[in-house]
């Protein structure tokens, strides 16, 4: 039979220390994300405008027509932050910046409960009767493409959670996304036929997106050109 090593009495006392000295190191943290406010910020913030909304109408601040009033601005808002949270892919790969990633899903769920709100206070002006808004949306086209925004933008809302991605799967998850683009158009078209007079702030807005629109095809034309 042949013999097992024996550890000499310099070799255990060696190992002993040297296992003491691992113990009493600090375990390494792990590193944190930059800017770890920034995401419950964008929540807060996003929501304050609804605080506000609510003190302008309890205090009478909303002018002649309360209504006609935080419909603009509800759907103005939605408008803004849906454009935002299309913003912040080519804002990452223009700069290399991360964050723009980690607020993206905020600002669309923003934009969802703002476009949420401007519908739930057209139903209050036409005060809630199905047929009324039925025949609204299907003779105004105003009405129609406004609708049909929000319609595509239920099950974005719906799928945004990691659990829906997994579930889907990620390419039938981003197919489905893809709809986003339809929402803003509709939007700034929804947008541009309300205003009746100054047409300059839908016109910004539109800008904006044909220019994401035209980001997103050359992202897409330089992956088809890469072999």
């Amino acid at each position: 039979m042949k013999d097992f090593p024996v550890l000499s009495r310099q070799g255990r006392s060696e190992g002993a220390t040297e296992k003491a000295r691992a113990a009493s190191r600090p375990t390494p943290r792990r590193a944190s994300r930059p800017l770890p406010w920034l995401g419950p910020g964008i929540v807060v913030g996003g929501l304050l405008p609804v605080g506000g909304l609510v003190l302008d109408a309890v205090t009478g601040a909303l002018g002649a027509n309360p209504v006609q009033r935080a419909l603009l601005q509800t759907g103005q808002l939605a408008l803004a932050l849906l454009i935002l949270s299309l913003a912040c892919t080519p804002l990452r790969l223009l700069t290399g910046w991360t964050w723009p990633a980690r607020v993206r899903k905020a600002l669309g769920l923003l934009a969802f409960v703002y476009a949420a709100l401007h519908f739930l206070i057209y139903l209050f002006d036409h005060a809630f009767t199905p047929g009324i808004v039925l025949e609204d949306v299907l003779k105004r086209p105003f009405v129609t493409v406004g609708f049909a925004a929000l319609v595509l933008l239920v099950p974005l809302a719906l799928t945004s959670t990691r659990d829906a991605v997994r579930r889907m799967g990620f390419a039938r998850w981003q197919r489905l996304h893809q709809l986003v683009y339809i929402a803003v158009g509709l939007g700034v078209l929804h947008y541009w036929w309300g205003v009746k007079k100054d047409h300059t702030a839908p016109l910004l807005a539109g800008l904006v997106v044909a220019a994401l629109f035209a980001v997103r095809l050359l992202r897409q034309r330089r992956a088809r050109a890469r072999p």
